[in-house]
């Protein structure tokens, strides 16, 4: 299967490079006739992840084989960054099971459990020009035994509701986000939950402001400390919003992915993967971690 894909990404890259100047190429008509079909960019990116297990190869038209920045900084940069990755994989291939799939304008955002050199649960971000995916971030962790409150990191409803108040769920968790985790003014955290009605989805933290708490605690004991400084993009749809942010944990640059469930204007469920940052001698690309562009 990977021998397959890269060979199709293979194809479509030095087609790409060596007819740049044309516009009719057979691989620009197949892209083109694959993204005027009625799919959305949800099901699009759905399609691509999938595809790392399925061997689809209809799914590598959904990428814009010319211009596709890439935000991992462990992968090269465009389909032949893509295709590297893709050469790496292990006998039977990888393993991609997507669990929630959300839609807010040009930017799509999953959450999905993986086998991707290891069992590993990922957020992925895809932004689409023209029906097609442009850029890519990801953040991505080991799957880990269930919390203190029994569940995993990826149980939970998958129900998406109240659309018409994405913006104002939006508002709140980034309110909640520069008040409470980088402002720090603890004394206004209730505000934003029902009470201790909080269920959490951290492997390491029980459910409610009470198990936040204890977590907190255990940490100050050990000398672990964790920092939020910036965010960096809040994305949503309906009650399910995602905040991308920037700070340290334990000393070490980290990218914060957390996804907030909210019901009735209150956070109710957390979602989250932590990813420290590559060290730049590291690095396969310079487009850093972050930079979203609008």
């Amino acid at each position: 299967m990977k021998q397959t894909l890269f060979a199709v990404l293979l194809v479509i890259v030095v087609s790409c490079q060596s007819e740049k100047s044309k516009k009719t190429t057979n691989i620009k008509e197949k892209t083109e006739m694959k993204t005027t079909e009625d799919v959305s960019n949800k099901d699009k990116a759905v399609a691509v992840l999938t595809s790392l297990e399925t061997g689809d190869q209809t799914a590598l038209a959904y990428i814009n084989p010319t211009n596709y920045k890439q935000h991992n900084l462990a992968v090269a940069d465009g389909l032949e960054g893509f295709g590297a990755v893709l050469q790496q994989a292990p006998e039977g291939g990888f393993k991609a099971n997507v669990i929630r799939a959300f839609e807010d304008g040009d930017y799509v955002f999953t959450q999905t459990k993986y086998d991707f050199f290891g069992p590993k649960i990922g957020f992925d971000i895809f932004r689409f020009e023209n029906g097609l995916i442009v850029e890519h971030w990801d953040n991505l962790t080991e799957i880990t035994p269930v919390n203190p409150s029994d569940h995993t990191q990826i149980d939970g409803t998958t129900t998406l509701t109240d659309l018409d108040k994405t913006e104002a769920n939006k508002s709140l968790v980034s309110d909640f986000l520069n008040t409470i985790l980088i402002q720090g003014k603890m004394a206004e955290i209730t505000t934003y939950f029902d009470g201790d009605n909080y269920i959490q989805h951290n492997a390491n933290i029980g459910d409610g402001l009470s198990g936040f708490g204890k977590a907190v605690e255990a940490m100050a004991k050990q000398g672990i400390t964790m920092e939020f400084k910036t965010v960096h993009k809040v994305l949503g749809e309906g009650n399910f919003v995602l905040a991308i942010s920037e700070g340290t944990f334990a000393g070490e640059p980290t990218s914060y992915y957390d996804l907030f469930r909210v019901e009735d204007g209150k956070i109710a469920e957390h979602w989250d993967v932590m990813e420290t940052i590559l060290a730049k001698s590291d690095r396969k690309n310079n487009n850093s971690k972050f930079n979203f562009p609008n």
